[in-house]
């Protein structure tokens, strides 16, 4: 065990639970990309924002694909900035 300012502390519990919620993280981001490929996201390059947002949404949300959730970003803005004259 080791004494860090009085307190004892027992080494890998603290790393055991990262590395459980980093496995579940990273499987539920490629869930969300096996999801966003079935529905034919990455056929063309996107094209305008909402694309590109439908396709992160879709990444994002998961395993939640799979129960009935079909996120879509209808619109988006983006200010691009005009060159000063």
């Amino acid at each position: 065990m080791r004494t860090y300012g009085g307190r004892q502390m027992r080494s890998g519990r603290r790393s055991g639970m990262a590395g459980l919620v980093t496995l579940l993280v990273f499987t539920w981001l490629i869930i969300g990309a096996v999801a966003a490929g079935q529905r034919h996201y990455y056929d063309s390059a996107p094209t305008n924002c909402a694309s590109t947002g439908t396709i992160a949404v879709t990444i994002a949300t998961g395993p939640l694909n799979y129960l009935g959730m079909n996120p879509k970003v209808g619109d988006c803005h983006v200010d691009i900035p005009q060159p000063s004259p």
